[in-house]
């Protein structure tokens, strides 16, 4: 028997759809909402809009006043228990003599946990577990920047059906439909960075920016250019803020990248190209939560093969380009079907004319 009553999931679900109203803005911060209710009564809502505003619970006990006295609140998240940017929540909400609060799951951030512990010790009565999977799902980034030191990667390929990305002379625009390029801009709104490769810039100098839905703020703009071969006049770099991976350090060419604004980063491996592992690493330190990517059939090998994905947005367009065509991955030959990059597929969707395939590793 779940320990939660049907109000108790009502108002956990309440939680999430507020949490979810964040989910361009709150980077590197998590998503979160919060609910307090006096019986079977909301009292007062929140959600946590961006980082260094105050957190959901802040808004919600602003909302409810003296009606959190003895409620009860729902939080999709553990409340933090550490003082960083705005105060502890586990604080104010033993301040406004909140008896119960419920949260979907324990804070994976070291720093922020132990928030329920707090609570407990002052004598209010908390409660964790419930919708967790929900929960998890809506700050998967945020959970993989915090435990794993690396942004939750999703990788975006538009193919055909029989797998082909582009024409053998490199041609990929457009593939798939209106509809499916408009939901394509919605995944990449929620994400913290946007990644391409050299050879994608030089192919359709994309602007790598969210266009075809509206966004209150602009993905960080990533490029993997090992030999810094990137087009001082590329679209990618207009309005400066582009960072760029490389792993040769050309004076010159450096200079006139920078001199467009763009940030290198040296991190060459023993291969000469980029050590991507290190640059996940570097994102996550940056406050990179979620890494769309959007590259070309020989980044994404590299970074499938060197385990740097963990998510396929795959589009599949109702059409057939043949064997000259490009494919979605380069990677290396295989000599048993059981080396398979296998994936779990958790959705299939018709988009306008195109499927949507969103599997993981």
């Amino acid at each position: 028997m779940s320990p939660f009553s049907a109000f108790d999931h009502a108002m956990m679900r309440r939680a999430l759809e507020l949490a979810e109203r964040g989910l361009y803005t709150t980077t590197p911060n998590p998503r979160v909402g919060c609910v307090i209710t006096q019986g079977e009564r909301i009292v007062g809502e929140g959600w946590h809009e961006r980082a260094g505003e105050p957190h959901a619970e802040v808004h919600a006990l602003r909302a409810a006043g003296a009606a959190a006295r003895s409620a009860t609140a729902y939080l999709n998240l553990e409340p933090c228990s550490h003082h960083g940017r705005t105060p502890p929540c586990a604080d104010a909400l033993i301040a406004a003599g909140v008896a119960r609060v419920v949260a979907a799951m324990r804070d994976p951030n070291a720093e922020a946990a132990r928030g329920g512990e707090r609570l407990a010790a002052a004598g209010v009565r908390f409660e964790s577990g419930l919708m967790e999977g929900e929960a998890r799902e809506l700050n998967i980034g945020f959970v993989s920047r915090v435990t794993r030191a690396r942004p939750w990667v999703r990788m975006k390929i538009a193919a055909t059906l029989d797998g082909r990305t582009a024409l053998a002379n490199g041609t990929s625009q457009w593939i798939t439909g209106a509809e499916a390029r408009r939901d394509g801009h919605r995944w990449r709104a929620r994400a913290c960075a946007l990644l391409t490769g050299a050879g994608t810039l030089r192919a359709d100098d994309p602007q790598l920016t969210v266009r075809e839905v509206e966004t209150p703020r602009q993905p960080l703009r990533v490029v993997v250019d090992s030999r810094l071969e990137t087009p001082v006049g590329a679209r990618v770099l207009r309005g400066g803020g582009a960072l760029l991976f490389c792993a040769i350090d050309d004076r010159e060419r450096r200079a006139a990248l920078e001199a467009r604004g763009a940030e290198i980063v040296l991190l060459p491996n023993a291969a000469g190209k980029v050590e991507l592992p290190a640059m996940l690493a570097e994102l996550a330190r940056r406050g990179v939560n979620e890494l769309h990517v959007e590259g070309g059939f020989r980044l994404n090998g590299s970074l499938a093969r060197e385990g740097c994905v963990d998510e396929f947005l795959l589009y599949l367009a109702p059409s057939f380009l043949g064997d000259s065509a490009q494919g979605m991955l380069n990677l290396a030959e295989m000599r048993a079907l059981d080396e398979r990059l296998k994936v779990r597929i958790r959705s299939v969707d018709r988009v306008g004319e195109d499927l949507r395939i969103v599997a993981r590793l």
